[in-house]
């Protein structure tokens, strides 16, 4: 029961702003706003709701009868907090927590708890702070915690018996040049590992998708590893990266990245930008995509604008795999794996039960090795260095000594052929 009374009861709140054009599917956003709070292993949600407007008012955000009618219902629940899925200005938000007498926590800022909550690597928790320190600049009405901080989480939600410091521009601005200074010292060092990586002849295959596609699932299946995979919204934050012999392929690197979600505020993307280069050094960029999803069809278009946005090209080989098909009705499971029939770049598959995986693999081995063919090879003993490039690519089928050297055969891609011509 102690556990129960220090978690923060919280109401979420989804404006549905008419007047607004980038606004989304009214249900399927309160829900997920209801979901990232969850993700929040402190929050006890109480209660959610879509407060419909005309257009946001400057100083408050909702129309006073609104404030009013709210604050009963808040007050009746014992709410201590109030997420709004949104963006929220200062005043606002210092406006309504006089009027509610609750802390506020707008989209960006539960984002960022969550980033907080989650972050495992060094570079993680610098990117999360640099970007929590950016918002926080903003928002001089705030209190701010950071500089001492006593537990995790940044301060945002708050906890009995926290001090509380108001934010102090000239120490925000000096933390963040020391942030900065430590993330490229960490940046530099990945960038280094990056290039080790490159003269390892192994293939990268990025999964990226929206959050709780799923990857973290296919990743797991995949790998055998023990990422955290959760049905919960950004349950992976740092890039996980394994090697996976593929069967009848090659070795590859699969790296697991950060789910992307809508409306994720610029700054955000920037901090993350680091986290998210593991993509653009992919040889193949999959896809997962839940297609159980009612709105699996915009959560794909936000994927794609983000990779956009980062800079990945689109003759970046790619293939999308619709996941969750166990989650389908018959009807719909038949429609999608008929589709995916159709369309070589499509895989549906299940990655809970493994349906489709096998098929997925395959054409991961087939589009990262090309079309593989069988030779004959035969080496002197003097030619103990290519005899050994054969065998760190994994292409010797059999080898005979014989009175000269040795005599292979080889199964490659033309690439290895033209590879190993050069050495």
């Amino acid at each position: 029961m102690e556990h129960d009374r220090r978690r923060t009861r919280a109401w979420v709140l989804h404006p549905e702003i008419k007047s607004d054009e980038q606004r989304r599917v009214p249900e399927p956003a309160l829900a997920e706003a209801v979901a990232l709070a969850a993700a929040l292993p402190d929050l006890d949600v109480i209660g959610s709701e879509i407060v419909r407007l005309q257009r946001a008012q400057s100083g408050l955000l909702f129309g006073t009868g609104k404030i009013e009618e709210l604050a009963e219902r808040l007050h009746d629940s014992e709410i201590e907090l109030v997420l709004i899925d949104g963006p929220v200005t200062p005043v606002q938000q210092r406006n309504l927590e006089k009027a509610w007498k609750v802390k506020i926590l707008d989209r960006t800022g539960l984002i960022l708890e969550i980033f907080s909550d989650r972050a495992r690597t060094r570079e993680g928790v610098l990117q999360v702070e640099m970007a929590a320190l950016s918002y926080q600049r903003t928002r001089l009405v705030r209190a701010w915690t950071h500089l001492e901080r006593q537990r995790g989480g940044l301060g945002f939600v708050g906890g009995p018996g926290e001090t509380q410091i108001e934010a102090d521009r000239r120490a925000i601005d000096e933390q963040l040049v020391r942030l900065r200074r430590q993330l490229q010292k960490v940046v530099k060092t990945r960038t280094l590992h990056r290039a080790a990586r490159a003269k390892v002849p192994y293939p990268i295959v990025a999964l990226v998708g929206y959050t709780n596609a799923g990857k973290s699932t296919l990743f797991n299946r995949l790998t055998g590893a023990e990422v955290m995979a959760k049905d919960m919204l950004f349950a992976t934050l740092d890039p996980t990266m394994r090697r996976v012999q593929l069967p009848d392929g090659p070795e590859v690197i699969l790296s697991d990245t950060v789910g992307f979600i809508s409306n994720l505020p610029t700054e955000l993307v920037a901090a993350f930008r680091a986290t998210l280069e593991e993509v653009l050094g992919a040889d193949l960029i999959v896809h997962v995509r839940d297609i159980s999803h009612e709105e699996t069809e915009a959560q794909a278009q936000d994927v794609e604008t983000i990779l956009t946005s980062l800079g990945v090209d689109e003759e970046r080989p790619r293939l999308e795999v619709w996941n969750k098909i166990d989650l389908l009705n018959p009807e719909n499971k038949e429609a999608a794996l008929a589709r995916a029939e159709r369309d070589p770049a499509i895989f549906s598959i299940s990655a809970v039960t493994g349906e489709g995986v096998d098929a997925l693999l395959a054409e991961i081995a087939t589009l990262l090795q090309g079309a593989r063919h069988e030779v004959v090879l035969n080496l002197s003993f003097a030619e103990g260095d290519k005899r050994a490039w054969l065998f760190r690519q994994d292409v010797v089928q059999s080898e005979d000594q014989t009175e000269d050297g040795f005599r292979l055969t080889v199964l490659w891609t033309d690439k290895q052929a033209a590879q190993f011509a050069s050495l």
